[in-house]
């Protein structure tokens, strides 16, 4: 009798024991999951979403580039395009925007004191030859008397077009007038060409219209223009149109922001530019 129970004691520590191993290691099995679900959770927190605005080429193509580099970093960058120099500015400034990538430093510079904006740039990052082009000749010798040529009609591309212009000895500026040029500025016009000022987006579409318009390379683009192939005339690369990564005064430092400044610095995107357009767009950095 003192066996039998001697074996049912054995028997039910046993089972005590088994019973406490069991719920150790169900409890340190919850445990692992609940750590697990929490570092899941601070991944997914630690993911950063930014909305960046940009013209459709370059600009959003180059930003597609950056868009791997950033994600390894916990960074979503979510590229907004737009079809004209005005809007990109403004969303950036009501905030709709975190950062926007479609302009030379000279036209944020006028934009913002035009419309009091507090906008800066973090990073230079191309330039994009303003060139000119023709439907009708093939060389700017060719331009008759009277001819008509089509311009940006924004300040800062104006005066460019302008400068470009008298560097191709079709017209001559008043001295020091500098990027701020108008077509009052001019003081010779030997072929007395007529300047016509037209939204640059449009400029592309008037070639038909127009004996020669000077055109953004991003539009040139767009039109399946060849700038180093097509233009008849175009910028040196030391120009000093330089187009950057515009941020609002005050988030210069924000990290996810200068990651992507980081990343538009970065040797694959300096790879991909000069693959990509052959000249047509050159790196700043």
């Amino acid at each position: 009798m003192k066996k039998f129970v001697s074996i049912r004691k054995r028997i039910l520590i046993t089972f005590i024991i088994f019973g406490f191993l069991m719920t150790s290691l169900i409890g340190y099995g919850a445990k692992q999951v609940n750590t697990s679900n929490k570092q899941t959770q601070n991944n997914v927190k630690k993911k950063i979403t930014i909305k960046v605005g940009a013209t459709p080429v370059p600009h959003a193509e180059i930003l597609n580039v950056v868009k791997p580099i950033l994600e390894k970093k916990g960074i979503i960058l979510n590229i907004v395009e737009f079809t004209d120099y005005v809007q990109p500015n403004l969303k950036l400034a009501e905030k709709e925007l975190d950062a926007n990538f479609f302009q030379h430093i000279p036209y944020l510079e006028d934009f913002s004191k035009e419309h009091r904006l507090n906008l800066t740039y973090i990073a230079k990052v191309h330039i994009e030859p303003m060139g000119i082009y023709s439907q009708k000749v093939k060389k700017l010798n060719q331009l008759k008397q009277g001819a008509t040529i089509a311009i940006p009609n924004d300040a800062t591309n104006g005066g460019r077009a302008l400068l470009l212009l008298q560097s191709a000895g079709l017209i001559k500026l008043k001295p020091n007038v500098g990027i701020k040029a108008k077509v009052s500025d001019i003081i010779k016009n030997p072929k007395k060409i007529k300047i016509i000022e037209l939204e640059a987006a449009t400029l592309p579409r008037v070639l038909p219209d127009v004996d020669a318009a000077v055109i953004n390379t991003n539009y040139a683009l767009e039109a399946k223009l060849v700038p180093t192939k097509d233009a008849l005339f175009i910028e040196t690369a030391n120009s000093p149109y330089v187009n950057v990564l515009a941020v609002r005064k005050g988030d210069e430092s924000r990290p996810e922001l200068k990651e992507l400044a980081k990343a538009l610095n970065s040797p694959e995107v300096k790879k991909f530019i000069n693959k990509k357009y052959q000249g047509a767009v050159v790196p700043a950095f």
